[in-house]
């Protein structure tokens, strides 16, 4: 997250409204609901977690144990457990 300066991107009369309520703090202002993007929209993160967990599901399938799997892809075995049994 930038941070960006209030007296830049404010009116100056907004600015002083503001001041009545917070001075010297960082505020966190959200976006509107429909500004909200979903999880995994501008990188490819999501689709290579969908193949990685379909990978080791198809290797539980194989006979793979838990944690042979928790090695192997350096995870918990409460995390392979989520992913091979959902």
């Amino acid at each position: 997250m930038k941070y960006v300066k209030a007296h830049d991107v404010f009116p100056k009369e907004l600015l002083t409204e503001i001041q009545k309520h917070v001075q010297g703090q960082l505020v966190y202002i959200p976006k509107l609901p429909e500004a909200h993007e979903k999880w995994g929209t501008h990188t490819d993160t999501k689709k290579r977690l969908l193949e990685r967990n379909s990978a080791i599901i198809k290797a539980y399938q194989s006979g793979l144990t838990v944690p042979q799997l928790a090695e192997s892809y350096f995870l918990s075995e409460e995390t392979i457990k989520k992913i091979v049994y959902c």
